[in-house]
């Protein structure tokens, strides 16, 4: 391009409206004080009160299986529905079998399946083709009984550290896994759900580690049935603003996990550090109304401890 004033007036016109956009947004990005900084790697509480909302955004707030006090899924729901709990995630591994016992345990309640998370056998960046296959064939059964139970999708890791032979970190393997995935998400919007990536920190996995990562794979794939999702616990670590992690996912953003930001235990039991109203905000920018679901430990009482967790969230999603 040739610059000549014309050309030079426009770009600069340009640059800086979206500076200024760009500029509003990510003042919820800003440390409010070094406590929030130190205390919180990939986000922080400046975002602000009352700032931009869309009116379709909610918090459904989702709990894993493991989460609730009960000895059974009746218990565990009971406990659900008096927190208003409205949504429920349970592990992948044996789903076909439970299909008719979770359906009529979810009978008559408020409650629904949120994400179904992993519980496949195999990873689809093996080197082997027999493990990829196993990945592709287990996939494809709980991504059937996910579509049976009306859950939003099926968590998947593309590959943990600790899987190996892995493929290499190349643009032949993310061609590669995008070929893959767009077999799966065929598969599921068959189903009427979907697959969605969950990013890890690093310490947890080589490859896809940042919610923007995960939602330009599916932006490549451009399926219905390949989505992503962010989880506060691995974005403490990589990410340097939630809010901005959840807005670079956009429309592909389908499922959230929360846990306390330090030892991964319940919201609130690592104190100050525990703060998600940037991400909240970019949840609300984006008119989010999926769910935020509870992957974590419990260090305390869970009959003292949930209840407080579930009312920090909803506080901070009413700051956001």
């Amino acid at each position: 391009m040739v610059l000549n004033r014309r050309n030079f007036l426009k770009t600069g016109l340009s640059g800086a409206a979206v500076a200024s956009i760009g500029g509003a947004a990510l003042m919820g990005c800003a440390p409010g004080s070094k406590k929030e900084a130190e205390g919180k790697a990939g986000g922080c509480c400046q975002a602000g009160e009352g700032g931009c909302q869309h009116s379709a955004a909610a918090l459904n707030i989702s709990f894993q299986e493991g989460t609730a006090p009960g000895e059974n899924l009746n218990e565990k729901f009971d406990y659900m529905e008096k927190l208003g709990v409205v949504g429920f995630e349970p592990g992948g591994r044996g789903l076909a079998g439970r299909v008719d016992e979770i359906k009529q345990a979810l009978d008559g309640r408020t409650i629904k399946v949120s994400a179904i998370c992993a519980g496949f056998d195999g990873f689809i960046l093996s080197t082997d083709e027999a493990v990829r296959k196993r990945c592709m064939d287990s996939m494809k059964e709980i991504i059937a009984a996910a579509g049976e139970l009306g859950s939003v999708g099926v968590i998947i890791v593309p590959a943990f550290n600790g899987q190996k032979p892995a493929l290499p970190h190349t643009q032949e393997t993310r061609d590669f896994l995008c070929e893959q995935f767009t077999e799966m998400g065929n598969f599921a919007a068959e189903h009427g759900t979907t697959v969605i990536f969950e990013p890890l920190n690093r310490g947890e996995a080589f490859y896809l580690r940042q919610v923007a990562d995960a939602a330009s794979i599916c932006r490549d794939i451009n399926n219905p049935g390949v989505r992503c999702m962010g989880d506060f616990w691995h974005m403490t670590a990589e990410e340097t603003c939630d809010m901005g992690a959840f807005l670079s996912a956009g429309e592909y953003l389908q499922h959230v996990h929360v846990a306390s930001r330090r030892r991964r235990s319940m919201p609130g039991e690592d104190g100050e550090a525990d703060c998600y109203v940037a991400g909240f905000k970019g949840l609300k920018m984006l008119g989010y109304n999926k769910y935020v679901s509870f992957e974590c430990g419990c260090q305390g009482d869970r009959n003292v401890v949930l209840p407080a967790a579930v009312e920090l969230l909803r506080k901070q999603w009413e700051k956001a």
